[in-house]
């Protein structure tokens, strides 16, 4: 419940912010003239709204998630096994051209890590402490090196601007059908300035819609950047303990209970969705991969 709360309460202040940064530059009054819907002035108020609200989603990512699952920044050691973390994250992170991320540790029997950050540089790194019980050093360290790919590649960047586009296109296309399809409606292009009822439902129908489209073109690319991770876990670490930890994640059959906005910056996935709208290819598919790598 408090995950809930915590991710309805920032996506509701994010919103809050932008609407109010859209009304004081006056993008609202813009975009809706007298004469109808001024495709410029949407475009642009669609953009703030679709792009400033990914990107600040992603500023707010280490801390979100470390809230959301209570994770704990490892400051300093205590033990050997937290020694060990902290030196291996290192040793890849140098060999990956990074700088050394956070590291915090979450208490959880599911099996997962995921990283999150604003840059290369800033990142945050997190593991459960089931998946320390459950895997061997060897697969911990390709795990780890999954993780630390998914940063050097600049993933999380690259999430955001791709979510960020579509929010931005779906938001618009949704508002200029909206307006036609209600002038149509109603025989009168001032309805299509927006702001009745009618126009407000075809606008939600829309956005709906196209946002299920849209992420599946987000899932897509969400699928081909783990099969890139889980190469650079086995190059970081070794392929033999990256497929190991695969074979281990299977018996785990994806179970997450990682908060939506990181679950795609996990190690494991749900699967059981339909395809599409997977963010990991299926466990199989990825040992394939694995195997078949030169």
């Amino acid at each position: 419940m408090l995950r809930i709360i915590l991710f309805l309460g920032t996506n509701l202040a994010i919103m809050l912010v932008l609407s109010i940064v859209v009304s004081i530059f006056g993008l609202d009054r813009w975009a809706y003239s007298h004469s109808g819907i001024n495709l410029q002035g949407m475009l642009v108020m669609c953009a703030v709204f679709g792009m400033g609200g990914a990107f600040i989603s992603l500023a707010l990512s280490k801390t979100i998630a470390r809230r959301s699952v209570g994770a704990q920044i490892i400051t300093q050691a205590h033990g050997a096994d937290e020694q060990w973390l902290l030196d291996t994250i290192a040793h890849h992170a140098k060999n990956a051209g990074i700088g050394m991320p956070e590291v915090a540790l979450y208490d959880s029997p599911e099996m997962n890590a995921f990283a999150t950050g604003m840059s290369k540089n800033h990142a945050l790194v997190a593991v459960s402490t089931g998946l320390l019980r459950s895997m061997n050093r060897d697969q911990i360290s390709a795990v780890l090196g999954h993780e630390i790919t998914h940063v050097a590649n600049g993933d999380m960047v690259t999430m955001a601007l791709i979510q960020g586009v579509l929010n931005t296109f779906v938001m618009f296309l949704a508002r200029v059908i909206g307006g036609i399809v209600d002038g149509a409606l109603q025989g009168d292009r001032e309805s299509s300035r927006g702001g009745g009822f009618g126009y407000f439902i075809i606008v939600m129908l829309q956005q709906t819609v196209l946002g299920f489209l849209a992420t599946i073109i987000v899932m897509c690319f969400s699928r081909w950047r783990e099969f890139r991770a889980d190469a650079g876990g086995a190059k970081l670490g070794s392929r033999a303990g990256m497929i190991a930890a695969l074979q281990t994640l299977a018996g785990n059959q994806g179970n997450t209970s990682l908060p939506k906005a990181i679950q795609a910056f996990g190690i494991s996935g749900n699967s059981g969705v339909a395809r599409l709208f997977m963010s990991h290819p299926p466990i199989e598919e990825r040992i394939a991969a694995l195997r078949n790598m030169t």
